[in-house]
């Protein structure tokens, strides 16, 4: 485990709980192959902010690495509906890719 991991993971026990910690959590876990934990972050970013695009994308990968494809799809149409709201276009296409991908395996 990374120091930067810990150190976030420290502050979460602290109670310092915000998007951008879970965020960070959820990635490092992401890279380290630890999917399940990455979701659970990832879903708790999200609820922190329902307006956190990048959340609701790599939130969308996590499922799909824990197999929860149905999951994943969701995760991705809430992440374009946020992210066209705001104006965030390239998450919007990058979402949009992932889904037409999930869509060809299914």
């Amino acid at each position: 485990m990374s120091g930067v991991r810990k150190n976030l993971e420290a502050m979460l026990a602290r109670g310092q709980d915000s998007a951008l910690l879970r965020f960070s959590l959820g990635s490092l876990c992401l890279q380290s192959d630890e999917a399940p934990l990455a979701a659970l972050h990832l879903e708790q970013a999200t609820r922190h902010d329902a307006d956190y695009s990048a959340a609701w994308k790599l939130l969308g990968k996590a499922r799909l690495q824990t197999g929860d494809a149905a999951g994943a799809a969701s995760a991705w149409r809430q992440g374009i509906a946020v992210a066209e709201r705001r104006g965030d276009q390239q998450a919007a296409r990058e979402m949009r890719v992932f889904l037409r991908r999930l869509d060809r395996q299914g």
